[in-house]
């Protein structure tokens, strides 16, 4: 087999690895991207991409459904989830094709095969494609997959990953979710929008455990009036299968019976089976590859970004990571921050997060505050009948700098951004209130949240003794 020389060589295409890959094409460099499966890695094929179609879907269903409140006669409305599914699929699909085609014009060689180090700068790939590469750099970017737990091992026909469950034709009359996070809580909401039973276990004692108390308290609320039952503080022992359904057996005797199960309690690290002994390389405590800010490995030369290197498990980190690792393969260099994360939940109402919980600003040693103001307020949320969520800005009370952000509520996931941006710019208060936000606009939110934690409402009362 003959030997492949390239300047830098990618081991993964999903959201970390092909954008690494086309930065280092970017700058010049001869690039090999080696990806085992499909192009976009989870995300795309099996996670973000798909899952994000079918809850748009499910949304559109929503809206169809309350139109009535708006002075809109609609009929009897019905819907067909496999062709649901179908869609979901095309628009996989669609945009893979796209990706391929960014791959291909950046002239980047694309290996389609499973790939093993046999040294820090050499992979031999096995699979539709066959070769042998020899890079200067090596950027890993093998990413996660959903993790089995020998307790409840999965069938993938009732007791389901998330992988699995997104190809599903036939709903389900009712669902347990084992496990309360972001992936269980986003299929909470899509199946009790279809009309699914679902109930949702939770071992910690609260749903989303890592965001905020009252992120998680608003969204546990909006649940509740959706029907979806939360058991939290709940240990799961394990799941029958039964003849046409599953049981879930709790510690302490209680149980639930269900058509199918959502086993959603983490993923693991493809770091098994790529070679990763013959770099040199180790994996720390946490089973993560350890990187500095460059992205660059204890390895010289050899760069890891994504799930495997990473304490941010999401495709948008992944992808900046990618980029940052990308240039300094490539000798332009480039330094990862941390400070502004932005993190969205697609649930029923959405979340958006970043920076400092007041809790976390707290703990962290900062005299901090917020300000918080609900959608119910804002003329736009009211007119659309968006008025469930709230936005709230935490600040540090001696300089006004912008700690963190939290939203829950229609749009949650785009209007972050604003926040992102003054986090990372290390904004204060002034920032956003001496700023015009255009009316009527749920956006206006943030300025209103701003204003109260400056201690000065407009559309608010003021505190009693003010």
């Amino acid at each position: 087999m003959t030997l492949q020389q390239f300047d830098v060589a990618v081991l993964g295409g999903g959201p970390g690895g092909y954008p690494a890959a086309i930065r280092a094409a970017q700058l010049g460099k001869k690039v090999a991207l080696i990806e085992a499966k499909e192009l976009g890695g989870t995300c795309l094929n099996r996670g973000c991409i798909p899952s994000k179609a079918l809850i748009a879907s499910a949304e559109t269903l929503k809206e169809i459904n309350e139109a009535s409140q708006f002075g809109i006669v609609v009929g009897n409305v019905t819907f067909d989830y496999s062709k649901m599914v179908d869609r979901k699929d095309q628009v996989v699909k669609r945009v893979r094709k796209g990706l391929e085609s960014v791959i291909a014009s950046n002239q980047i060689t694309l290996f389609r095969g499973f790939g093993q180090f046999v040294s820090p700068n050499t992979i031999k790939v096995k699979g539709i494609d066959n070769a042998t590469i020899h890079a200067d750099k090596v950027i890993i970017a093998t990413g996660s997959e959903p993790r089995n737990i020998p307790a409840f091992p999965f069938d993938y026909e009732r007791i389901h990953d998330s992988t699995s469950l997104l190809d599903i034709k036939t709903l389900p009359s009712s669902i347990v979710i084992i496990g309360g996070g972001v992936i269980g809580c986003e299929f909470a909401s899509l199946f009790a929008i279809l009309g699914v039973d679902v109930t949702v276990v939770e071992m910690l004692p609260r749903i989303i455990p890592m965001e905020s108390t009252s992120v998680s308290n608003a969204l546990a609320k909006a649940f509740s009036k959706k029907g979806i039952k939360m058991e939290t503080n709940a240990k799961v022992e394990g799941i029958d299968r039964l003849e046409n359904s599953i049981k879930v057996r709790l510690a302490g005797g209680k149980t639930f019976q269900a058509d199918i199960a959502l086993v959603a309690v983490g993923r693991s690290l493809n770091v098994e089976g790529i070679g990763l002994e013959k770099t040199g390389l180790t994996v720390n405590e946490k089973g993560l590859i350890p990187v500095d800010e460059t992205m660059e490995t204890p390895v010289r030369g050899l760069y890891a970004v994504g799930d495997i290197a990473s304490k941010w498990w999401l495709a948008h980190v992944a992808s900046h990571q990618g980029l940052v690792a990308g240039s300094n393969a490539a000798g332009k260099p480039a330094r990862m921050h941390y400070n502004a994360v932005p993190n969205v939940i697609f649930t029923e109402p959405e979340i958006g997060t970043v920076g400092y919980t007041l809790e976390q600003a707290i703990e962290a040693g900062y005299p901090a505050t917020v300000g918080a103001f609900p959608f119910q307020a804002l003329g736009k949320a009211q007119a659309a009948l968006k008025e469930e969520g709230f936005a709230q800005v935490v600040v540090d009370r001696r300089t006004g700098q912008i700690l963190g952000a939290q939203i829950v509520g229609h749009e949650a996931s785009s209007l972050i951004a604003e926040m992102v941006v003054a986090i990372a710019n290390e904004l204060t208060l002034e920032s956003i209130t001496e700023t015009i936000h255009a009316h009527p606009t749920i956006a206006e939110a943030w300025l209103e949240a701003a204003l109260i934690a400056s201690e000065a409402p407009l559309h608010f009362p003021p505190k009693k003794g003010s």
